[in-house]
């Protein structure tokens, strides 16, 4: 007799409480796959998984209290062997090179078709990873693209969040000259021509997320001007 083939069990870790039950009834009515436990935070999903030790984990990368890269690297310090699926709604070049380095095997947008999804679990539950070609190409764009430091990362946040130069050297403790030197840097490696457009495009890749800017100022939006650099 042959045995038969056990399901892959799943954790769904998603915020939103219709996306967790919406995929969680679409992977119940297969034979081949069992969800196991779901989660709506951060933690939660460290916390099921160490709990469950899934084959899989489908992680969103948006909670309320801690970013789903976050999670991934948390749980692979402790699982190193962990699968992790991210499965989300954004497609920006940083998040997708953030997940897979810090272990996904796979990146999935939530408008995926349910055919291409059990593919991918299937994939990655055998050891392979999975990065469809949309999502490959931006992967390929970051990729050839020059790396920002730590110090050009924290100066680009505060350019976000609308700070001067001067504002930036005194929040960092550095010289309104070496700003300078540091937002030249991050114009030219970010292939753009003044501050407005830096703002914009640390947000549409991924490299800066509002939460994630330096609030400093009152005004609170992007700054505006292109003039000082």
């Amino acid at each position: 007799m042959i045995a038969k083939e056990k399901p892959i069990r799943i954790v769904i870790a998603d915020d939103q409480h219709l996306v967790r039950q919406g995929f969680r009834a679409m992977l119940d009515r297969l034979a081949s796959m069992e969800v196991v436990a779901e989660a709506g935070t951060g933690k939660g999903a460290i916390e099921q998984y160490a709990r469950h030790q899934p084959d899989i984990l489908l992680l969103d990368l948006h909670f309320p209290d801690m970013c789903g890269v976050e999670v991934i690297r948390a749980i692979r310090e402790q699982f190193l062997i962990a699968r992790i699926i991210v499965l989300t709604t954004y497609d920006r070049d940083e998040d997708i090179y953030q997940s897979l380095q810090a272990g996904a095997k796979a990146y999935l947008l939530k408008d995926v078709m349910l055919e291409e999804l059990v593919d991918c679990l299937e994939r990655v539950h055998r050891g392979q990873t999975y990065v469809p070609p949309p999502v490959a190409a931006k992967l390929a764009e970051r990729t050839a693209s020059p790396e920002l430091t730590e110090r050009e990362l924290d100066v680009l946040r505060r350019i976000v969040a609308g700070r001067s130069n001067k504002e930036i050297a005194t929040d960092l403790n550095i010289t309104a000259g070496t700003v300078k030197t540091h937002v030249n840097h991050i114009l030219d490696k970010l292939g753009v021509h003044d501050r407005t457009q830096a703002a914009t495009t640390a947000l549409k890749r991924g490299l800066v997320r509002l939460d994630q800017a330096e609030p400093g100022s009152a005004a609170g939006p992007p700054l505006l001007s292109s003039i000082e650099r």
